[in-house]
């Protein structure tokens, strides 16, 4: 039996969406949330579903594109290529033309979330998308060496419940490159007494604390697994 998504991309035509950002040159972050709202249940959710990105973060990713335009779009171990899909689709859908790298771990690498032959599978043969292979974080810091980019850059950055990976991760990129958009995913903060996710929480305060720059924070704080928006 044919599915929902099958109906959905067979009968729903297809819609032009407006430029959702709202005053670009004022310092709090808005955006129509409307506009936002029906691209991610009308393109989005068919595309790449609700999982790992729930409905608020798929917003929190499409606004934070839509908002600074990026040049450049970096992100590394986040499932199979669906992040990556996800920017390739916001950035079609309202014509932001930007390069996004999706960068995975060496074929031969030991990690218990390796996609191994899954690598990349969201955006196979997409042209405006290209994968790579190695460090995520060196390797973006290799490709924006090369391209230059005159514009804003986002980082995409896979928390993994992680203190220590996200403290370094988000140092080394506001270190190099303090104008960088940064979106960390899996930080939902709980409170101590739970016993969980309190590690990347703990390590965007400690870093956001230790720089003299004014750095903005938001989140999408309802519950697991969470996303962390960083700019100025």
């Amino acid at each position: 039996m044919p599915s929902f998504r099958m109906f959905h991309r067979i009968l729903s035509p297809k819609k032009e969406f407006g430029d959702p950002a709202v005053n670009p040159t004022a310092t709090e972050f808005e955006v129509n949330k409307w506009t936002v709202s029906e691209f991610v249940v009308d393109k989005l959710v068919p595309v790449v579903g609700i999982h790992p990105f729930p409905l608020d973060e798929l917003m929190l990713m499409t606004a934070t594109v839509c908002r600074f335009k990026p040049l450049m779009i970096l992100e590394w171990g986040t499932h199979i290529g669906k992040s990556a899909r996800i920017f390739y689709e916001i950035t079609e859908a309202f014509r932001i033309n930007a390069e996004i790298h999706s960068i995975d771990l060496p074929d031969d690498a030991s990690h218990v979330e390796h996609p191994k032959q899954d690598r990349g599978r969201f955006v196979r043969g997409i042209r405006n998308v290209a994968l790579h292979q190695g460090d995520g974080l060196e390797r973006s810091f290799e490709l924006i060496a090369q391209r230059k980019p005159s514009g804003k850059v986002l980082f995409f950055v896979d928390g993994d419940h992680s203190y220590e990976s996200v403290k370094r991760e988000l140092e080394a990129i506001l270190e190099r490159h303090p104008d960088a958009v940064v979106l960390l995913h899996d930080t939902f903060y709980q409170s101590e007494d739970s016993g969980y996710n309190i590690g990347p929480y703990q390590a965007i305060k400690e870093v956001l604390a230790s720089r003299s720059s004014a750095h903005k924070w938001l989140s999408t704080n309802l519950g697991l697994p969470g996303m962390s928006l960083v700019h100025r």
